[in-house]
């Protein structure tokens, strides 16, 4: 039996942590003394553990995610669960680069498309930035981006150099700036200073790097859950 306040100290966390993961349902429950008080078992422990380490590299809600899971001994399930999210952030990690790459052309308006003309729906720029279009149209509307519009039938139409702010915007609420600086970094792209929007960018791929590795550390713990759980 292990008392709350060691694992506490062990963890660097107020033993109310330990409290809120028992409440949220990610770890299983304690067993209590005469007292009231709660114990917990290397189990617990274990639990606790992994909670922490995953954290930073997954984030808490999908820690809340697939720990019931893990009680009910779907483990398998939740090594598909992290094998996705680990996907997600490769994916991330491409599109990163790809930003990256279209601001180091010589001319920021060649950006890759399928098809080469002078301008755009909002349809074929959601496609090739695989984005829904309600996602532009809010972009739109925080006047991260104004397309003209055609003055024949009103539709919007996006350039080029629209679309080359786009895959700046993406990358920049992709690693969760908030609106009111990507709206600063915009301007600086507006003015053709594309030097700190390269700098962004490249600050998020060292901010993946970081998670790929934090990730890492935390399927370790993940793994000794699974001993735990299966003994």
């Amino acid at each position: 039996m292990v008392r709350p306040i060691d694992i506490a100290r062990k963890l660097k966390i107020t033993t109310s942590a330990l409290r809120h993961y028992e409440t949220w349902g990610i770890v299983p429950p304690s067993e209590r003394k005469e007292n009231g008080y709660r114990v917990y078992t290397e189990e617990h422990v274990a639990y606790f553990e992994c909670i922490r380490a995953l954290n930073t590299g997954f984030g808490m809600g999908f820690v809340k995610e697939i720990m019931p899971l893990v009680q009910e001994k779907k483990l398998t399930e939740v090594l598909w669960l992290v094998n996705e999210k680990q996907a997600e952030l490769h994916k991330e990690k491409e599109k990163t680069e790809k930003v990256i790459e279209v601001l180091e052309l010589e001319n920021p308006e060649k950006v890759p498309l399928k098809k080469q003309k002078n301008s755009y729906t909002i349809g074929e720029v959601a496609t090739a930035l695989e984005l829904p279009t309600t996602v532009l149209r809010h972009w739109e509307k925080e006047e991260l981006i104004e397309p003209k519009r055609n003055e024949e039938n009103g539709y919007r139409s996006y350039t080029k150099q629209d679309i080359s702010k786009l895959l700046i915007i993406r990358t920049l609420r992709k690693a969760y700036f908030s609106i009111e600086i990507i709206r600063e970094m915009v301007k600086e792209f507006d003015n053709n200073n594309i030097f700190k929007a390269k700098k962004v960018a490249k600050d998020s791929l060292i901010y993946m790097d970081y998670l790929v590795e934090e990730q890492l550390k935390g399927l370790f713990y993940l793994y000794k859950l699974f001993e735990q759980v299966r003994h």
